[in-house]
């Protein structure tokens, strides 16, 4: 699947280390400093169209979040079309500056269900659990 990219002022496009990996590597548009305990939005210097019935979200990458550096994963909806952005939580008790153009997460595109929900399908369905049905083993 082709998804078009606008790349803005100082962006990186977002690209595969390999051909079979499931994330793309996004990179820090500008640099930003992040205080202990922190997050914070910071720009990857593009957007794109994502097709309907996909999204997307930018997953930490490991050896970051080894270091308590960590993207949250709020999904992107086809419907925006703004410039896509890290959420970047600083975990430690440390500053952590992060250069511009600094690989900072994967961009994962995925297919989702657009579910409808009501109130009502008609069926009877429980809210029981564990030996609901009734004892199917008898101890001795």
């Amino acid at each position: 699947m082709k998804i078009k990219v606008h790349r803005l002022e100082n962006g990186t496009m977002p690209a595969r280390q390999h051909y079979n990996d499931a994330g793309a590597d996004v990179y820090t548009a500008e640099g930003v400093t992040l205080k202990p305990h922190e997050t914070r939005r910071i720009p990857l210097g593009f957007s794109f169209e994502l097709p309907d019935g996909f999204m997307a979200c930018v997953f930490p990458r490991s050896g970051m979040s080894c270091d308590g550096i960590v993207c949250e994963l709020p999904p992107i909806d086809s419907g925006y079309t703004g410039e896509i952005h890290a959420i970047v939580s600083n975990l430690t008790d440390k500053l952590c500056k992060i250069p511009g153009d600094t690989c900072v997460g994967q961009l994962v595109v995925m297919p989702i269900v657009l579910a409808d929900f009501v109130e009502d399908l008609g069926d009877k369905r429980g809210d029981n659990g564990f030996g609901s049905m009734g004892d199917s083993v008898e101890a001795e």
